[in-house]
């Protein structure tokens, strides 16, 4: 028996357990199970990793995407520039364990962003500054998109980064890729929403949010209303879980 994994905490709705579930009875992959991993604290990983001889890889979700990384024996050249790490194969070889990570968070969401683009979209705010953020914005530095982080944070924060009370019409008139890269709105907080100033939204807008539960979160509605054009991450998530099974099997 293979076992693939996530770790996250809270899991209180994961896509890739029924994904690779699916996947498993329709390819007829019988020698393959995954398991929920709801770490508390990162540091409870070793013990996982003991417990679970069976583990080839898992995914990594929120919180431990940079979290994860201090645990790993190595890490692909694009999870180190882009600083967090969503995938990490398992080898164990006689009493240690080998954990290399990777990150297939660029390729779901390129793949998925790309046929969106049109020449007008030459800059982007990026909602949230953790680790699917970043796998945002490297995505967007490879097809020459450039981009601003936007927190929470008042201070000590970088030149390409800005406070969300500092969001006026201009910034949301020059940025017309919005991403939502923070948990904001998912399920079970439906009717949360990030905090940006929606009334200066446009058709030309394109609203971006990388969850998926529920299908079309606040954030994605009010867009609509401004008769912006929109999507979620439901088909990026299905790409990077993809490339991560190939890299479980490679």
């Amino acid at each position: 028996m293979k076992t693939l994994g996530l770790i996250g905490f809270p899991l209180t709705h994961s896509f890739s357990h029924r994904y690779f579930y699916e996947k498993f009875e329709r390819e007829r992959l019988y020698d393959y199970n995954f398991l929920n991993f709801q770490l508390e604290r990162i540091e409870e990983l070793s013990d996982m990793l003991k417990n679970t001889p069976t583990l080839i890889g898992f995914s990594v979700t929120i919180p431990y995407k940079e979290k994860v990384i201090p645990f790993l024996s190595e890490i692909s050249a694009e999870a180190a520039e882009v600083g967090a790490v969503n995938a990490v194969t398992v080898e164990r070889k006689t009493e240690k364990i080998f954990l290399k990570g990777y990150n297939t968070d660029v390729h779901g969401f390129t793949e998925t962003l790309r046929p969106l683009l049109n020449e007008n979209i030459r800059s982007a705010l990026i909602l949230g500054t953790g680790g699917a953020a970043k796998a945002v914005n490297y995505a967007l530095k490879q097809m020459g998109i450039s981009s601003f982080f936007v927190t929470r944070k008042t201070q000590n924060i970088s030149s390409n980064t800005i406070n969300y009370s500092q969001l006026n019409q201009n910034f949301v008139k020059n940025n017309l890729l919005i991403i939502n890269a923070t948990p904001v709105g998912m399920y079970p907080k439906i009717d949360e929403y990030p905090n940006i100033p929606y009334q200066y939204l446009t058709e030309n807008h394109l609203l971006y949010d990388l969850t998926y539960n529920p299908e079309r979160s606040k954030f994605l509605e009010k867009g609509l209303i401004k008769g912006t054009r929109i999507m979620n991450g439901y088909q990026m998530l299905k790409y990077q879980a993809e490339e991560s099974w190939k890299i479980f099997n490679s």
